[in-house]
């Protein structure tokens, strides 16, 4: 980091607030700003350290203020939250984001491009969608329940069932019940048409992202856990090792030592919990064929199922596959199986 002062900026929608220190941590200033004068004021500094939260339009102002030729840092607003030592306000937010930056004892979130962002739109709209369709089968699953009509869990057993429950006159179902189930399995359709339309998005954005385009040749990441991970993690370049990445999104074990001895527990479950389920569901796909396969993590997988079973095993192959991700991308270029 330069030998230059620190602004650390807490975001809003109007007003900002900004706390200013120096490359020793000794106060300067403190200043609330509008929106209409944030970026002016900016534009005015001396190249310097600008540090935000990781939250709401911060990869809209790093790439504003990129552009005025400082260096900007965000970081995850949990370690803000551990960084801020008296109350909280708006203040001693801009402050704690300062100290972190000072500090720099965690690491830093990289900024996104508008490209980025636009996958990432497009993940999360995906999401919204199947804990829509899992609230709808749940709904009708439970509703009929009540009516003594039992149907498996899972979309495919609902998307079969509910036709021949609607064509069954003997279950004993009122006209108004029938036509509540009719339609929520119109929308039930829908929505898969909906998610459908979004996974041939996501086939199609890949062909156009070189990172997730290379990351897609380890074992069980598909188009979309691909583009994920590779929107969360960039360049890679904020990360030494990958087991630094793998830290950060919480697959390695919590550790609660004392005295010399160190005791490892389950994982830490840190970082982005919806990519940390694409990773372990991908690593139980590829557990599933890594008994057909002889390459080195295949037989170290199988190995490891064997001694500690199928879901252990699943957790230890997605934080290996992490650390792969990371040297995929860090190191530009596809995986190849020893």
């Amino acid at each position: 980091m330069a030998q230059n002062k620190i602004i650390g900026i807490d975001l809003a929608k109007s007003i900002f607030f900004l706390f200013e220190i120096n490359h020793k941590g000794k106060n300067i200033s403190r200043k609330k700003l509008p929106r209409s004068k944030l970026l002016n004021y900016i534009a005015q500094q001396n190249e310097c350290t600008i540090s935000m939260e990781a939250c709401s339009s911060a990869h809209y102002w790093a790439r504003e203020f990129s552009k005025l030729g400082h260096q900007v840092m965000l970081f995850p607003p949990q370690h803000v939250k551990s960084q801020r030592h008296k109350q909280k306000n708006d203040y001693n937010d801009a402050e704690a984001i300062a100290e972190i930056t000072l500090y720099q004892r965690h690491h830093p979130v990289p900024h996104k491009s508008i490209e980025q962002q636009d996958i990432q739109s497009v993940i999360k709209m995906r999401k919204l969608l199947i804990t829509e369709r899992t609230r709808l089968i749940n709904q009708v699953r439970g509703l009929l329940s009540e009516y003594g009509i039992i149907i498996p869990k899972g979309k495919t057993a609902f998307g079969k069932a509910i036709p021949s429950i609607l064509e069954d006159a003997e279950n004993q179902l009122s006209s108004m019940l029938r036509e509540l189930i009719y339609h929520q399995h119109e929308r039930y359709n829908y929505i898969n048409e909906q998610v459908s339309w979004f996974d041939n998005k996501l086939n199609h954005t890949i062909q156009h992202f070189d990172n997730a385009k290379l990351l897609t040749s380890i074992p069980g990441f598909d188009p979309l856990t691909s583009q994920a991970v590779a929107v969360w993690m960039g360049s890679g370049q904020q990360f030494k090792t990958g087991r630094d990445a793998s830290a950060a999104m919480g697959l390695v074990p919590k550790q609660n030592s004392t005295g010399g001895k160190t005791t490892l527990l389950g994982i830490t479950k840190q970082g982005n919990t919806y990519i940390r389920s694409l990773l372990v569901h991908g690593a139980r796909a590829a557990l599933r064929r890594a008994k057909f396969k002889s390459d080195k993590l295949s037989l170290w997988a199988v190995d490891i199922e064997k001694r500690r079973g199928a879901n252990r095993a699943a957790v230890a192959l997605a934080n290996k596959l992490m650390r792969i991700a990371w040297a995929v991308i860090s190191k530009n270029e596809e995986y190849k199986p020893a």
